[in-house]
């Protein structure tokens, strides 16, 4: 434990940020399972929906600096590609 009082404030706030990222990071790894789940029901519809989601989510973290703007990049066009793979496109 921290003896000195500017440590002590630091790691509250590291606890408080690290669970307001992993809400985050959690609904995104959430709305691209869904997206996957929807595609692979073969409902081009809703699997185009759960995929706009995704990649809204991908930008909330984004945005949030939970993620690297490239690495947002990077999952929402291999998500895309997955999708697409499973609706035969």
């Amino acid at each position: 434990m921290a003896n000195i009082k500017s440590q002590i404030k630091r790691n509250r706030q590291n606890i408080k940020r690290q669970l307001r990222n992993k809400a985050v990071r959690s609904e995104m790894r959430t709305r691209a399972k869904n997206a996957l789940d929807a595609a692979g029901t073969g409902d081009a519809e809703a699997a185009e929906e759960a995929l706009r989601f995704a990649q809204k989510q991908f930008d909330v973290a984004t945005a949030r600096k939970v993620i690297h703007p490239k690495t947002a990049a990077r999952r929402k066009s291999g998500l895309t590609r997955q999708v697409n793979e499973l609706l035969g496109r």
